[in-house]
């Protein structure tokens, strides 16, 4: 028979497995900008920054297969509110709200393997003040932002953008400035070195105002 204290001890035994090989995955930065919002983080193959709705943006860190599992299932839920309802009511809350609840489902349940991804979800507004960011933890636990994210696990400390990176900066300068801020984010959540053999910048544009129907571009 399973007892509190054994729940509560496979609850956290999952919790360290989760967070042990999450803490070697490439963290995840997102800042809003007069000009739109940045998605930004390093690959190696697989991409891991991608466009989910009109003006929703997904990125995450993890195992690549999750994070698929996750798009896939943000998609198809946006698409299915857009249809049953209306594109307005396609909001970020919406779609965090329904990917939230199977994490929490597949972390609960001792008979399946913990989801290994960690999530941002971002919306772009008619300006950067109406910008939202969310983030989903392993466990499916939501947090809502603005102005900027982080997705990092075993990071000691996860550094406000907004003070490095002011919202009428450039999109040119604030690539550069995120690309140091990631250098420190990954050094301090896999507690290492961080080798930059083999990985790729990979940066998502979401752009406020251009005359193109698809709104999203990667730098």
């Amino acid at each position: 028979m399973l007892t509190p204290y054994d729940w509560q001890e496979g609850m956290g035994n999952r919790s360290a497995f989760v967070e042990g090989r999450l803490s070697q995955g490439s963290p995840v930065l997102a800042v809003s900008l007069e000009a739109g919002i940045l998605l930004f983080t390093y690959k190696r193959q697989s991409g891991k920054l991608f466009e989910i709705y009109d003006r929703l943006g997904f990125g995450a860190l993890g195992q690549q297969s999750d994070i698929e599992a996750i798009r896939v299932a943000a998609v198809e839920f946006a698409h299915q509110e857009g249809f049953s309802r209306s594109e307005a009511d396609v909001t970020i809350q919406r779609v965090v709200t329904g990917v939230s609840t199977p994490l929490k489902q597949a972390f609960g349940d001792f008979t399946r393997s913990p989801i290994l991804a960690a999530s941002v979800f971002a919306e772009l507004g008619a300006t950067a003040a109406d910008d939202r960011f969310y983030t989903i933890d392993y466990d499916g636990d939501y947090h809502q932002l603005r102005d900027c994210a982080v997705v990092a696990v075993g990071s000691s400390s996860k550094p406000d953008l907004r003070e490095s990176i002011p919202v009428d900066s450039s999109v040119e300068t604030a690539i550069e400035k995120l690309a140091e801020i990631w250098q420190t984010v990954a050094s301090e959540s896999g507690e290492r070195d961080v080798p930059m053999e083999g990985l790729h910048r990979e940066v998502l544009f979401l752009q406020r105002h251009s005359v193109r129907e698809n709104l999203f571009t990667y730098l």
